[in-house]
């Protein structure tokens, strides 16, 4: 038995049975970790050192018979988290050697819960792209094929846990950065309700986007890890104040008239045939589970993609202005004034990306511009939330694609950004209206690629759309990446 292919709570039961300790547990990740992660570039930092002083400590626990779910279980998390003491790079040259003197919120929620931290995992730089190709430090390559992208920007957390290089992943999602990942790398991905989960110690991305949630073997184990970090939080002040729920109840749910909204313009143009197929197939699993389909219409659609992008890179522009090289970050060597260094600090410091997301976002937010376009895609955001209520008014989920084909070759977009852009046609409506969705393995395309779907829930309705996943994971025969 590879005990590292195992769910977390089936590791639960064999460290609460004494049959491995949470050291022996952790040592058997960490070189595991040490034998195949030099091809997949999954970590930035690995924190072999704090990992095993964390899994004594939690043996303890163990051994005292007050174990939690998550007490000695190895994660991995996203390298945009605060983690105190150690190196959180966002995989940019900008903040290469930053170390936070603080923990993210949902780092105290977990270290409280006695969990081993691997390591951080590589991203693409700041959490801006699709691929984890604009590293500054790891590019992550795709469990299931090397010579593929694993999807981002939470790419190094999501081909982390399908190649069993920890139990589970914290990620971060903006426009899809979990959920996208996920269906690439063959798991199963989280974006809570905005405000479920602090964003306090998250580095901003987009602020009205960005959202902390888990990447991990199924939707159980999900839960597990969204009921430790869940929850209000004095420090963010976007945290909703409603009391988190227990969001492993509907775990073995009846489907049983369910109502799922299958949105036309979702499987359309611009979708593969094979990730139209194998999403409507699971939505047949659904119908023979006692499910109600429900065709429907989300007009809105074919707006989203420029919508997103013209509101999270105005934000971008703005929360990346603190990066000046005087304060903290990439501080440049030449500059012969002020303002020679600060530019000199942000050209070194910032990759192509990067730098192409602040120039759109100040462009968007510029005289004379800014109601042509930033104000429209604010209308937009609207719009596109309102049809949401309407779908939610006869349906209780939608299911969709999470993404537009299976994972692509390394250098496949690298030169086409727009290209890169319009393939998060399938996830960035659940952020723009601050939704819940999870993304899970459906099927696999003629090479092996894993396709995933999403479900889409009602605001803090994580609950039923976790059910809903796992009711179809338990049909579903999942094929583990043959690399590893």
């Amino acid at each position: 038995m590879d005990i590292t292919k195992l769910k977390i709570r089936e590791m639960r039961k064999l460290l609460d049975n004494k049959e491995i300790s949470s050291p022996e547990l952790t040592q058997i990740y960490i070189d595991r970790i040490k034998k195949y992660d030099g091809k997949l570039e999954s970590y930035i930092t690995v924190t072999e050192e704090i990992a095993l002083n964390e899994a004594e400590k939690a043996q303890d626990i163990i051994n005292s018979g007050k174990a939690g779910e998550l007490c000695g279980i190895p994660l991995a998390i996203k390298d945009n988290i605060c983690t105190d003491g150690v190196k959180t790079t966002c995989a940019s040259k900008m903040l290469e050697d930053f170390v936070p003197p603080y923990d993210a919120t949902v780092m105290e929620k977990l270290n409280a819960e006695n969990i081993v931290m691997l390591g951080k995992t590589s991203m693409d730089e700041f959490a801006m792209g699709g691929s984890t190709q604009t590293s500054a430090f790891a590019k992550t390559k795709n469990p299931y094929d090397i010579n593929r992208v694993p999807g981002g920007s939470s790419g190094g957390s999501a081909s982390c846990v399908s190649a069993s290089l920890c139990a589970a992943a914290l990620g971060s999602d903006t426009g899809g950065s979990i959920r996208q990942p996920a269906a690439f790398c063959g798991v199963t991905g989280l974006k809570p309700t905005y405000g479920r989960v602090s964003r306090y110690g998250l580095v901003a991305f987009a602020s009205s986007f960005d959202q902390i949630g888990p990447i991990a073997k199924d939707a159980h184990d999900c839960a597990i890890i969204l009921n430790a970090i869940a929850g209000y939080d004095r420090h963010d002040g976007t945290a909703s104040k409603l009391p988190a729920a227990d969001y492993t109840s509907k775990i073995n749910m009846s489907m049983e008239g369910v109502k799922i909204a299958l949105p036309k313009e979702f499987y359309g143009d611009g979708i593969d045939r094979e990730i139209t197929d194998a999403v409507m197939k699971a939505a047949e699993e659904y119908e023979k589970m006692g499910a109600v389909l429900v065709e429907c219409s989300m007009p809105s659609l074919k707006y989203a993609v420029p919508a997103y992008y013209l509101i999270s890179s105005a934000e971008a522009s703005s929360n990346l202005s603190r990066y000046d090289g005087i304060k903290y970050g990439h501080r440049s060597e030449s500059g012969d004034d002020f303002n020679q260094l600060i530019c000199n600090s942000r050209s070194e410091g910032f990759g192509s990306e990067v730098k192409r997301r602040i120039l759109l976002g100040n462009y968007a937010l510029s005289s004379g511009y800014y109601d042509a376009y930033y104000g429209k895609a604010l209308a937009l955001r609207q719009r596109i939330s309102a049809e949401y209520d309407s779908i939610f008014e006869n349906c209780d989920m939608i299911l969709t694609p999470t993404t537009p084909s299976a994972a692509y070759g390394v250098n496949e977009n690298v030169s086409d950004p727009v290209k890169m852009y319009k393939a998060d046609i399938c996830t960035v409506t659940a952020n723009i209206a601050s939704l819940p969705a999870i993304s899970t393995t459906c099927g696999y395309n003629a090479d092996g690629m894993p396709i995933g779907m999403s479900l889409v829930g009602k605001k803090f309705d994580e609950a039923s759309i976790i059910g809903a996943a796992d009711a179809f994971e338990r049909s579903f025969e999942y094929k583990a990446p043959e690399l590893i």
